[in-house]
């Protein structure tokens, strides 16, 4: 039994290894790009649809309204990034109903790689949008005293993020494994439909922690211009 698709090596030369965890993110990423590319290529704005992009759009608007219920006011600035990071999440999950795939999101490197991205972009957002000096003055907020707490709260939360998705979707997979080998018959399905909810509402916390990460990182201006201070 495996903790992690790292453990699954297809190729090695000295230290250099080609695991399960990237040639199943390079390969997912590369569906994802041709299949986008496919369909966006022959979009349609009349009453007939294609139905990929009518799924298409349901899955967009979705984001969309998501990312603006979270509070940030422009959603479609943010609607690249988060949109990625849900969708590379979400169908990295839904396709452990492939026989022999181990979902990437099942190894901490993966998901440690996701939070950082959260943890690089939320600054980026929160200097777009107040300014480098009113940014890295809200750490200072609202005393000077906040200053070291305020960046160990951002370290910790990035951590937070890498952990839970990898914690839920590796004890997911070992779970799946061991109930394969007691009873192979009765839970496989039963085990594999329970994995893609979990899998997806994993997807949903990880894209929506981000999402308020940004918010939390682009509102403070936005309160100091209402308020006058």
């Amino acid at each position: 039994m495996r903790l992690s698709p790292d453990e699954l090596i297809f190729w090695q030369y000295g230290f250099i290894k080609l695991n399960a965890t990237i040639v199943y993110t390079w390969g997912l990423m590369l569906v994802m790009t041709v299949g986008s590319k496919t369909i966006t290529s022959k979009l349609s704005t009349g009453l007939e649809r294609s139905h990929w992009q009518n799924i298409l759009e349901i899955i967009v608007t979705g984001i969309l309204k998501q990312i603006e219920d979270v509070g940030l006011d422009q959603p479609k600035k943010y609607l690249g990034f988060l949109g990625t990071l849900f969708l590379l999440i979400a169908v990295a999950n839904l396709c452990i109903i492939i026989p022999g795939y181990e979902p990437p999101t099942g190894s901490l490197s993966t998901t440690a790689a996701l939070a950082l991205c959260v943890f690089v972009a939320v600054p980026i957002f929160g200097i777009e949008e107040q300014g480098i000096v009113n940014y890295l003055k809200s750490y200072t907020e609202p005393t000077i005293i906040m200053l070291p707490f305020n960046i160990i709260s951002e370290i910790s939360r990035t951590l937070a993020l890498a952990i839970r998705l990898f914690g839920n979707i590796m004890s997911g997979s070992m779970i799946v494994a061991i109930l394969l080998t007691i009873t192979p018959f009765i839970f496989p399905d039963l085990m594999i439909v329970l994995g893609l909810l979990v899998g997806m509402v994993q997807a949903y916390i990880f894209s929506i922690l981000a999402t308020v990460y940004i918010a939390a990182a682009t509102r403070t201006s936005r309160s100091r211009r209402k308020t006058g201070v």
